[in-house]
């Protein structure tokens, strides 16, 4: 399915091969439409690709992968491809990603911020089921440690 839309939408679209690339895009895409960079922390990327009249995008990684979000205590899977309409401050139509509730892998269908001054990101089920966690749990690591050292010489 994922594979069918992303030829889809190939035409037309910017896109971006070679790992180290990948990522940087990737970031670059997050921070265009307001999302923490930290949302998508794939590897080993061998594409992206960006359709902007369509609001389509895709991320293609070699093998997938698990990243655990330590600060909210949340295990997510990233497929090989992940795709997504996106929209300032929203990634709708989500394939690819999953979030471990309890003992299940639980589908993400929708990642989107309703108001950036309560600091919340919201993800949403495929069943309209949300949950929201602070947007600090998904900044880069990196980024998290220039704030701390900023605040500590204030």
């Amino acid at each position: 399915m994922a594979a069918q839309a992303i030829e889809k939408y190939r035409e037309n679209a910017e896109i971006y091969n070679g790992k180290a690339l990948c990522k940087e895009k990737s970031r670059q895409l997050l921070e265009e439409i307001a999302l923490p960079k930290g949302l998508l922390p794939l590897e080993d990327m061998e594409e992206v690709g960006y359709n902007r009249e369509a609001g389509f995008v895709w991320l293609k990684q070699k093998k997938s992968t698990q990243h655990s979000f330590k600060r909210i205590g949340k295990n997510v899977s990233y497929g090989t491809d992940v795709t997504a309409f996106v929209e300032n401050r929203r990634m709708k139509k989500l394939t690819g990603v999953k979030s471990k509730e309890l003992l299940i892998w639980v589908t993400i269908a929708e990642i989107y911020i309703d108001d950036p001054a309560s600091d919340k990101i919201t993800f949403k089920t495929p069943a309209g089921i949300s949950r929201s966690f602070p947007i600090s749990a998904f900044e880069l690591e990196e980024e998290e440690e220039k704030k701390k050292e900023e605040s500590g010489k204030n």
